[in-house]
């Protein structure tokens, strides 16, 4: 369930080459920290409203709260379909975002979602729009081609080649989830037969909810052996979690073992892609609050501990301003508007504040 920035990503990487590129002003740390963390943290470039200035002072200000970033990419599809070289189109979103991410010393997660992020029964709009199908071997092979050009242009330090693979599964046309299957195999296939991305490590996140039977109808937990069977390149777990989506209505509801258990034995690591609880209610469907937003960072730690995680990611660092993004808006969007640290102005919550007080703690 990826919220992405739409028109506004694009605008960012090329504002970004213009920002000077020394090293990173460090936050203050928290003396009162204990211990100490597994895990780097971060986010992502969605800003509140596809408004440049805006973005811009989100970005500035997240990277102070932060030692990694993730880039939740769409797979460029109108782009490429139209003929534009794959390369091109990272230089026109990705490159100099990269860049940047570098320049303030953020180790690099990359995420390519190659369904709906906000509805994961159908497709990419782009597709859609373009009555075209990842079905189609023509399309898959743009996608493979799209990922080597990543690689080499990016340089990621974690590469997820799908997203929440187990809620495409219960919910998208089978073909359609045979499809990712196939694209994802074949496309770690070719990065393993790379001499410069051999030892990159590789994923497909799966949603913690799913796995627990709380999302896409199981009502019983599933775990992620079919994953893991159906992705065998899968070195590291990418976890995408929204407890708050899965029926718990406070965050001290989630037993400590809601990470561990959908690893199970296996030592492979394990890292949060996506995820987070909203700082306010929305009528019918759930109810939050900025204190309740606060307690699930706390207990998210917990979590992350239990499991020895290596990265936690909230896409969104900042709230969204749902009326200003283009029409027509997603009906699913409102359900994530508030996940952010951050209100729309850019006016820290109180879970910023647990946020930094876990940052604090000495990376290990």
């Amino acid at each position: 369930m990826a919220v992405r920035s739409w028109t506004v990503a694009a605008l960012i990487a090329t504002a970004v080459t213009g920002c000077p590129r020394g090293a990173r002003e460090p936050t203050e740390r928290d003396d009162s920290s204990s211990g100490s963390r597994s895990y780097r943290m971060g986010f992502s470039v969605v800003p509140p409203k596809p408004d440049l200035k805006i973005a811009l002072q989100s970005l500035d200000i997240w990277t102070r709260h932060a030692d990694a970033a993730i880039m939740h990419l769409d797979v460029p599809w109108a782009l490429l379909l139209a003929g534009t070289s794959p390369q091109d189109a990272l230089r026109k979103d990705g490159v100099d975002l990269e860049h940047y991410y570098r320049s303030k010393h953020l180790q690099l997660v990359v995420t390519i979602d190659v369904t709906n992020g906000l509805g994961r029964e159908s497709e990419s709009p782009g597709l859609v729009a373009a009555h075209r199908s990842i079905t189609e071997p023509a399309v898959q092979r743009l996608y493979r081609d799209y990922v080597r050009a990543l690689v080499d242009m990016l340089h990621p330090d974690y590469l997820g080649l799908a997203a929440e693979t187990n809620l495409i599964r219960a919910l998208a046309p089978r073909p359609v989830y045979n499809a990712v299957v196939r694209m994802a195999n074949d496309a770690a296939a070719d990065i393993r037969r790379s001499r410069s991305a051999t030892a990159l490590p590789l994923y497909a996140s799966v949603q913690v909810e799913t796995a627990w039977g709380k999302l896409g109808g199981q009502n019983r937990f599933a775990g992620i052996d079919q994953d893991l069977r159906d992705f065998p390149f899968v070195n590291v777990i990418g976890l995408s979690s929204y407890p708050y989506l899965g029926g718990f209505t406070d965050p001290d509801q989630i037993p400590l073992d809601y990470y561990t258990r959908v690893r199970g034995s296996r030592v492979l690591p394990l890292m949060v892609v996506e995820g987070g609880w909203p700082s306010a209610s929305v009528q019918g469907v759930f109810s939050s609050s900025p204190e309740m937003q606060t307690r699930y960072i706390a207990r998210q730690s917990k979590l992350l501990d239990e499991a020895k995680a290596i990265a936690v990611f909230q896409l969104s660092f900042t709230d969204l301003d749902v009326g200003s993004f283009p029409k027509p808006v997603p009906t699913i969007l409102p359900l994530f508007a508030t996940l952010g640290l951050v209100d729309t102005r850019l006016r820290p919550k109180p879970a910023l504040t647990s946020w930094d007080r876990i940052f604090g703690r000495r990376l290990r």
